[in-house]
Formats: C-alpha cells, sequence, structure tokens
C-alpha cells in the first residue's frame, strides 16, 4: 500500500471505526473498507483481497456474539449459504477490468449507503414468513457472485432482503448475515488466490484496527446498540466514495 504514514495511519483509524459500526449490526463492513481504500488511490486487486479478509474476521466475532445470544438459526441460512459458496467463488476467480471493477463497486457502496441511511425505516418483524427453496437458492447465489466479484461478504444486500421480505427478525437477519458474509468472503478469497489475484500488503496493523473495533461494535450490537446517526454518517461517506469511483470511471 504505497501511501505515506500519517494517510496511512488515517486509514488504520478509519477502519477501526467502520469495523465497529458494521460489526455491531451483524455485518463485516467490508463496503466501508472498500470506501475508505479508494479515497487513497490502492490497487483494485488489493482493496478486495484486503476488504475480505477483514470481513472474516469482523463478520467473525458478530457471529459468535449472536451464536452466543441464540439468535443464530442454522435452518434459515443454510439454503443462501448453499448456493453462495460456489458462486462467490467463481465470482472471486473471475478477472475484472478495472472500469468494471469501480463501476461494480460504486453500485455496492451506492446500496450500502441507501441501506444505512434508512436502516430506520424498515418495517418490524411482527409477522414473519418462511422462505422457501426456489427463492433462498437463486437469491444466495446471485449475491454471492456480485459478493466474490466485487470484494464484499454480501450481508449488505442480504439483511435489507431479509427483513423487508420478513423472512426473519432483525437479531436473527444480523446472526445470517454474519454467517454468510464469513463464508463468502472465504471463498472469495480462495476463488483469488486460486487465480494468483491475493494480495494483502502492508494489512496487519489494518487487521489490529479491525479486530478492535470489531470486538466493540459486536458487544455492543448484541446489546441493542444501534448507532443509528453513525451509521448516516457513515452512509454518507460511503456515497462520496461512490460518486468518486463513478467519475474515476468516467475518466479511465
Amino acid at each position: 500500500m504505497e501511501i505515506n504514514l500519517l494517510s496511512f495511519v488515517i486509514v488504520v483509524f478509519l477502519i477501526f471505526v467502520v469495523a465497529a459500526l458494521y460489526s455491531s449490526v451483524g455485518h463485516g463492513g467490508a463496503s466501508g473498507y472498500l470506501a475508505i481504500l479508494s479515497f487513497f488511490a490502492v490497487a483494485p486487486s488489493l482493496m478486495a483481497s484486503t476488504a475480505l479478509l477483514l470481513n472474516v474476521l469482523v463478520a467473525g466475532l458478530s457471529l459468535i456474539s449472536y451464536y452466543r445470544a441464540k439468535h443464530l438459526s442454522l435452518t434459515l441460512a443454510w439454503p443462501f449459504i448453499l448456493a453462495s459458496i460456489p458462486a462467490a467463488f467463481i465470482g472471486g476467480s473471475i478477472p475484472v477490468t478495472e472500469i468494471v471493477y469501480f463501476i461494480l463497486l460504486a453500485i455496492v457502496l451506492l446500496f450500502a449507503a441507501f441501506r444505512l441511511a434508512n436502516s430506520a425505516v424498515i418495517p418490524a418483524n411482527d409477522e414473519l414468513h418462511a422462505v422457501k427453496l426456489p427463492i433462498s437458492l437463486p437469491v444466495g447465489a446471485g449475491i454471492g457472485l456480485l459478493s466474490g466479484i466485487v470484494g464484499v461478504g454480501g450481508g449488505i444486500f442480504l439483511s435489507p432482503l431479509m427483513v423487508i421480505m420478513k423472512w426473519a427478525t432483525t437479531k436473527q437477519t444480523a446472526a445470517v448475515s454474519a454467517l454468510f458474509i464469513v463464508v463468502n468472503s472465504l471463498a472469495g478469497l480462495a476463488g483469488r488466490g486460486l487465480r494468483g489475484g491475493l494480495e494483502l500488503d502492508t494489512s496487519f496493523p489494518l487487521i489490529l484496527a479491525a479486530f478492535g473495533g470489531g470486538l466493540i461494535g459486536s458487544y455492543y450490537g448484541a446489546r441493542k446498540f444501534s448507532g443509528l446517526l453513525l451509521r448516516r454518517i457513515l452512509a454518507l461517506v460511503l456515497l462520496v466514495a461512490a460518486f468518486k469511483l463513478i467519475i474515476t470511471a468516467i475518466q479511465a
């Protein structure tokens, strides 16, 4: 990561903040990490690899917290995961041009910004509906494929869909999303490693920052900490980053 010391310190701090915010709602934070790295002209292959690695760590911490609180439903999770693993592996093994990558990432960041900014208006899950295999399997595969290509775990897509469709409670959604993110990120990393596109240069300080943030966020997330205002601020950051990527793609 060819940036100066001050910029690197800023990146480490922002990674800590993003990890804390995302882990509080059961997410790994890949879209946030990608947004941060995009501001500092980091190579796309390094961006995706680093984001996936941090995703595994932070979402794993969230998964442990929600599992201990007995919110994880494997019956609900397995169809999405079964379809997403091979799709994420395939997505991670597909090389894309920088322009395509920037456009796809911009779309992901815009979706993430919308999700975060509107987290308070998602309807309550008072009457849950069982999700059937003909729906959960293609949903899992589609999210897995896009996640593997872009370098995210897919929770930012799955969790709002589960809540809006009333497939799970908020806590169950967070637990399933965390598990979904972990397996998708591992599959995406494996796919990138297979094609020689796995880059993790100078990632250790980022890992420490993500671990600290993930511990704090998952701890408070399990105790009904929402951080709504902070997530809306983060949504603004993602929005700015998305437009920056779009401009970069146009200029390229």
